[in-house]
């Protein structure tokens, strides 16, 4: 319950109020205080922050009620104020109004025009309490959950006007998984001084996480120098792969150029390794109010992260599976091999995506039709990436196939 002040110099408003309002008073409804001039008043104001209701006098000496209405809408809390003044007084009422008034009061006062304006008074101060409490809180949810997800995201999930599981709720729903990693991070770690450490990895997840946020992505995890995030939750969104693959592709060039500016002054920082899988998997907090941990469990997170192991083994960057491929329409990319990942039967079709900046329409064409004599163990194949090759030595994904073939594999699946 919020404090009622009344302020008025008559000597006599004090005992007269108590008498109209000895009920409400004897039942605790209200708690009412009460200062003689505007002066008075708002040093009280000041001081307890439990006062949400005035009902000032407008004449009064060292600071009428204008004036102390004017500072009252100054103070960043809610307070209603209700103003009194003489009857026939509208240019006072009009000035008060005008002001941020709430409601007026004139005299002599009709006690039960007095009871029930107070009545509404109070039922809106505890309206306007209920919304900054709610306000506080959505703010604090927003600082939370802005650790994880993109800034839209993030307010639309504080203001809670989604239904979408947070706090110790899990759904299950499909959506694209992504891990990212710098190859031989640890080694620089060691080699470089701590506080360089740090602000490298502060630029670098700058980056990182800018674009995942651009994205419309989730944040899951940060450990050491990888980031896992996902595409399509905790917000549903049918776009999820292509979020993903773009969201990728971004990353990709951000940490070429941040790569290539750091080698220039002597930080020899790795390349930055991407997988990408989509599918179904557990989604939900598994923290609590005070540690928020938004998280998703199942295969597809773990292929995922299998897929931005496998980057090393081919030396490519980003490295997608069918799964998000096929969600895709009009993808521009190159399937690597059919994987089997250890502890799984079934194979894994992975892509390698690309854009036009990346490989020409005459290199991908060649690449494809390749891979297709590798695929179906026709020995041609070595000799189209041999092809390859000369024509583009820096060219991983064709050395890694044609050194297969030369140790006697003619074929795509491969055990990573």
């Amino acid at each position: 319950m919020k404090k009622i002040l009344i302020v008025d110099d008559e000597a006599d408003v004090e005992a007269l109020v108590r008498q109209g309002f000895r009920k409400e008073l004897r039942d605790g409804q209200y708690d009412i205080i009460f200062a003689s001039d505007g002066r008075e008043a708002l040093d009280l104001i000041v001081a307890d922050h439990d006062i949400g209701v005035v009902v000032s006098d407008i004449n009064m000496p060292r600071m009428d009620g204008l004036t102390l209405l004017s500072h009252v809408v100054d103070i960043e809390r809610p307070m209603v104020t209700v103003m009194v003044t003489a009857y026939g007084d509208m240019g006072n009422i009009r000035k008060a109004m005008n002001r941020g008034a709430f409601d007026f009061l004139t005299k002599p006062i009709d006690f039960a025009d007095f009871r029930m304006t107070l009545k509404n008074a109070v039922t809106y101060a505890d309206r306007l309490i209920r919304i900054e409490a709610d306000k506080d809180e959505a703010l604090r949810k927003e600082a939370v959950l802005a650790r994880h997800f993109s800034p839209g995201i993030a307010s639309e999930l504080a203001s809670q006007r989604t239904s979408a599981p947070i706090i110790g709720v899990g759904e299950r729903k499909e959506a694209t998984f992504m891990f990212t990693d710098i190859q031989g991070f640890a080694g620089l770690m060691e080699a470089l001084p701590a506080e360089e450490v740090v602000s490298l990895l502060n630029c670098y997840f700058e980056g990182v996480l800018s674009r995942i946020f651009d994205h419309s992505g989730t944040v899951m995890k940060i450990i050491g120098d990888s980031v896992h995030a996902i595409f399509g939750a905790p917000l549903k969104d049918d776009n999820h792969a292509r979020l993903g693959l773009e969201c990728a592709q971004a990353i990709d060039v951000f940490a070429r150029e941040f790569r290539a500016e750091r080698i220039s002054k002597s930080v020899p920082i790795g390349e930055t390794r991407i997988g990408i899988h989509s599918g179904s998997a557990v989604f939900g907090n598994t923290g609590s109010e005070r540690f928020f941990d938004y998280s998703a469990y199942g295969d597809p997170v773990n292929v995922a992260s299998r897929l931005e192991q496998a980057n090393k083994l081919f030396a490519t960057a980003l490295c997608l599976s069918e799964a998000t491929v096929s969600q895709i329409p009009g993808f521009r990319g190159r399937k690597i091999g059919k994987l089997i990942l250890r502890g799984r039967e079934a194979a894994i079709q992975a892509f390698e995506p690309a854009t036009p900046e990346q490989m020409s329409d005459a290199h991908l064409k060649d690449y494809n039709e390749a891979y297709k004599l590798m695929a179906a163990g026709d020995t041609r194949a070595q000799t189209a990436f041999a092809r390859l090759l000369i024509d583009r030595p820096d060219d991983p994904l064709c050395a890694f196939h044609l050194r297969r073939m030369l140790s006697g594999t003619c074929r795509d699946t491969i055990t990573v």
